[in-house]
């Protein structure tokens, strides 16, 4: 933003920050200004524009100006205003989680859709709250798979692993935020080996024996599945700003794909359902680790620009 000799307005303060941002090369430089005046000014986007000549306060031109030259410098958007969208719900986000994307609600799509056949086909009534199911979700992140499916679902339990503990934090204050941490059990482990030790009974995370065997009815994740071969080309917000535990799935990018099937094929009953979502580039490699007799009704999902984003299947 240019130093300002007369009071700042809306119209002025947008049309500058547009300048700016796209100079830098910021993508989607609109919406990232909006959003940056929306967050300085505590308003709405309808507001900003049905109040254009309203004259912005010193403190707040400040913190908008501080704001703009962090997003120039590559800082992401969500990072700056601390939240993202997701499923229609609103998500705290932070550097120790990956920003939740459009694509992943693919995820959550097909995860309903698989339990809506399933119901059909067992002769049950359509309309499918998720009453007794337990379902995992690998590498929760912010947790926003696992709130949605919790809304979605008000009658599963859900268990959310993940190996950070400060990634954990972020999910917990999510779950909080929405009114489903009574659903949801956050579980500091690597994909699902802390699963093999929680009690099926429990209702805590702390409540956990080493005698009982929890089996699950659908396993759903969004695993790291970048290669770090692939880091060069990816656009400074994501590989200088996002965690790498996040990203990275290996050189390839596919490598834990292989462990993770090979647990939920363990941990799923028959008739269990697993959903992956899947790199630009990774349905041939999962695809082949699913092409077993342990696995049937194998299917992927393209997202809306055509690439391969989700694949399911069911455990025999």
């Amino acid at each position: 933003m240019k130093p300002q000799t007369a009071p700042l307005i809306v119209r002025t303060a947008l049309r500058e920050a547009f300048a700016q941002l796209r100079a830098a090369g910021v993508p989607s430089h609109t919406l990232a200004a909006e959003l940056l005046l929306m967050h300085a000014l505590g308003r709405d986007r309808a507001w900003l524009y049905a109040h254009p000549e309203e004259v912005i306060r010193d403190s707040e031109v400040h913190l908008f100006t501080s704001l703009l030259a962090r997003r120039a410098a590559g800082e992401p958007t969500q990072h700056l205003t601390g939240k993202q969208e997701f499923w229609s719900l609103e998500f705290e986000v932070t550097p120790d989680v990956l920003i939740p994307r459009p694509e992943t609600e693919h995820v959550i799509e097909v995860v309903l859709d698989r339990l809506a056949v399933r119901e059909i086909r067992a002769g049950h009534k359509q309309t499918f709250s998720g009453e007794g199911l337990q379902i995992a979700d690998v590498g929760t992140g912010s947790g926003c798979i696992a709130v949605a499916l919790a809304k979605e679902l008000p009658g599963a339990r859900i268990y959310a692993t993940d190996i950070s503990s400060a990634a954990l934090a972020v999910a917990r204050r999510n779950a909080a935020r929405h009114s489903v941490s009574d659903q949801i059990h956050f579980l500091e482990s690597n994909l699902l080996d802390a699963l093999s030790v929680v009690e099926a009974g429990a209702t805590h995370e702390s409540q956990v024996t080493r005698h009982q065997l929890l089996f699950l009815d659908l396993i759903v994740s969004n695993p790291p599945y970048i290669g770090r071969r692939e880091a060069s080309t990816l656009m400074r917000e994501v590989r200088d700003h996002e965690p790498e535990i996040a990203l990275y799935g290996g050189e390839e990018g596919y490598e834990l794909y292989a462990e993770l099937i090979a647990q939920a094929g363990a941990k799923l009953k028959p008739g269990g359902i697993l959903v992956l979502e899947l790199g630009h580039n990774s349905l041939p490699a999962v695809q082949l680790l699913l092409d077993v007799p342990l696995w049937t009704n194998v299917g992927a999902t393209n997202d809306l620009a055509g690439i391969p984003r989700v694949i399911a299947a069911e455990r025999l």
